[in-house]
């Protein structure tokens, strides 16, 4: 704002005219106290002299320029380059060019650029003049590219001093670059074809956490003894899916997780693991271990080991020295025979103990083998050959996992040492109802889940846990159903009685009178000629598939108001097989299943359902 002339009014303030080139101002107030007015030709020169003033000419008054001080409209940082072409620049600092199928490396990159994002695209090379002029970047994704090793030339990350995150997984690299930067903090090579690595691409590191490896072609050849020396931070290494034959030497002492799974592993050398001190996760699970390939002192300085992996490998016995520390053990899938004490005792913090498909036999799990694991939670031992109830189990322990055995009798004493059971599964193995006590089940006041299906059981067990919320009997040889088998069991929210023998017949009145809360009831492939009457009246879900069904009457659902679901498929149920009225007081139906019988079937539906359930006529 400029005021030419005239006095000045109250309030405002006068610049005086000397300070008008001094005061980077946007409003110049300009004041005069005057009695007489001055000649035309001086007014003209003073306005003259205004805008020169205004229009940013200090020369005129003889004063120099200073180049060091913005310019009103101008900023002090330099100019962004521009974003390169179909790519992203959320920011002047990051360059997104993910996904746009490029196969020429983006030309006209900022040089300020700290994170560059090109994987899923398809270059093949890197230009060594375009990369080293981003000596700013600190992330450089290459992920999912075709970028073989003659692409990226050994010199191509000498001006990258402030690289810290590489990502070049899933190209076509068939030896690691011989150098990369030192400020590397997370290198993943993974999904190459990677059969080299050298001294400096992954050492004298110091900030180096974590190196992806996996998926690639590594022997031991192609590891150098010193790979790691200089790189003391690293707290992740993943080697699995190569083609390693033993435990790599002179691995970082920081490490916390080591993945070395799917290899041809047959020895850990002794000493290799002595200064791993940190390491919590160990993966060696698929590889070609035998009991000579582990020796007495392989993990028995891993002090805070929590998870060791060694399934499917070779071996015949539980390895020795466990640490203390160790929560889970998985040695499913090898050859063990025995569990001995002795070989545990060290592990007492163990809390998961899996030994599924092993060897175990008759006297494979000897009484008091896991009695110093008293703190153990869960025991599978599924796909094995035991022929009985393993004894003095652990009391803590909660979930005992024991399918595809040979177990085929229960006494009544076999589960009491284990109290505290909320899930047993016993599923196909060979227990027959004449074999199992009627107080078998008694002492497990606080299980859950329990798991007979499969075997050859002709009637339902009595005295089950009234805690029971699952029960699964299906695929048994079940020809009759009592009350008093299921009494008791108010907490029962879903019971399987598929593929059994039982017919309408056999299920005596009152056998579903105490199961107040069951939801879901499975009588498929079973004999019923029609659907059982009293059922229970909190079912959501009913299947009834695979029978002999030819009717449902008016009043075949009147008891179970909350149905949602309905299984009638594979039955014998023509066109009008159903009552128009069957399901009129059913206003949560959904789904009604009728496929798979001789004729489509057609549904009388209530008119005043909230939603019209869909009936599967496929």
């Amino acid at each position: 704002m400029v005021r030419w002339g005239g006095g000045r009014s109250e309030g405002e303030a006068c610049l005086p005219p000397h300070s008008l080139c001094d005061a980077p101002v946007t409003m110049v107030t300009l004041c005069t106290t005057w009695r007489h007015p001055e000649p035309l030709h001086s007014q003209w020169l003073s306005l003259l002299l205004l805008l020169l003033l205004l229009l940013g000419t200090p020369t005129i008054l003889g004063m120099e320029e200073d180049t060091a001080f913005p310019h009103l409209g101008e900023s002090s940082q330099p100019p962004p380059g521009p974003c390169p072409l179909r790519c992203f620049c959320p920011r002047a600092d990051t360059v997104d060019c993910n996904g746009l199928d490029l196969r020429v490396f983006p030309y006209n990159i900022t040089r300020v650029a700290q994170h560059l994002f090109l994987q899923n695209n398809q270059l093949q090379e890197l230009p060594y003049n375009e990369l080293s002029r981003l000596s700013h970047l600190r992330t450089l994704n290459l992920h999912n590219n075709l970028i073989s090793s003659e692409g990226l030339p050994d010199e191509a990350f000498e001006s990258l001093t402030q690289l810290q995150y590489l990502y070049v997984a899933n190209n076509k690299l068939s030896v690691a670059p011989q150098f990369l930067p030192r400020s590397l903090q997370v290198a993943d090579l993974a999904a190459n074809q990677v059969t080299q690595i050298f001294s400096l691409t992954f050492g004298e590191k110091p900030a180096l956490r974590s190196v992806y490896l996996h998926n690639n072609q590594l022997s031991n050849a192609g590891l150098p003894p010193d790979a790691f020396h200089g790189s003391e931070t690293i707290t992740t290494l993943s080697f699995s899916n190569n083609q390693l034959s033993y435990l790599p030497p002179s691995l970082p002492p920081s490490l916390e997780r080591l993945y070395l799974q799917n290899n041809l592993i047959s020895k850990v050398p002794r000493g290799a693991l002595s200064r791993q001190t940190h390491l919590r996760e160990l993966y060696l699970q698929h590889n070609q271990l035998t009991d000579s390939g582990l020796d007495a002192t392989t993990f028995s300085k891993l002090h805070r080991l929590e998870y060791l992996d060694l399934s499917h490998n070779y071996l015949a016995a539980v390895p020795a020295s466990l640490p203390c520390s160790l929560a889970v053990l998985h040695l499913g899938r090898n050859r063990i025979q025995q569990v001995e004490a002795a070989r545990l005792r060290g592990a007492r913090g163990l809390r998961y103990l899996l030994l599924q498909h092993n060897q175990l036999g008759a006297a494979g799990l000897p009484a008091g083998a896991l009695q110093s694991l008293q703190g153990l939670h869960t025991l599978h031992v599924y796909g094995n050959g035991l022929e009985r109830m393993p004894l003095a189990l652990p009391r803590r322990l909660r979930s005992l996992v024991l399918p595809h055995n040979h177990v085929a009798a229960l006494g009544a004493r076999d589960l009491a040492a284990t109290p505290g059971l909320a899930e047993l599964n016993l599923a196909y193995n060979h227990l027959a109802s004449a074999r199992v006590h009627h107080q078998a089940f008694r002492p497990l006041r606080a299980l859950r889940s329990l798991d007979l299906a499969g075997n050859r059981l002709t009637r339902v067990p009595t005295g089950l846990p009234a805690s029971l919320h699952t029960l699964r009997l299906q695929r048994n040889q079940l020809q009759a159903l009592e009350p008093e088998q299921l009494a008791g069991l108010d907490q029962l929210r879903e019971l399987s009685l598929a593929h059994n023998r039982l017919r309408v017949g056999d299920i005596e009145p009152g056998t579903w009178h105490e199961l107040q809360a069951l939801q879901v009831l499975d009588l498929g492939h079973n004999k019923l000629s029609f659907v059982p009457p009293d059922l229970p009246e909190s079912l959501v879900e009913l299947h009834l598939q695979g029978n002999r069904i030819s009717h449902v009457g008016p009043e075949a659902f009147l008891s179970t108001p909350s149905l949602r679901t309905l299984f009638l498929r594979g039955n014998r149920l023509h066109m009008t097989s159903i009552a128009p009225e069957a399901f009129l007081g059913l206003p949560h139906l959904r789904l009604v299943d009728t496929t798979g019988n001789p004729e489509q079937v057609l549904i009388q539906l209530p008119p005043t359902a909230p939603r019209q359930p869909r009936a599967a006529v496929l």
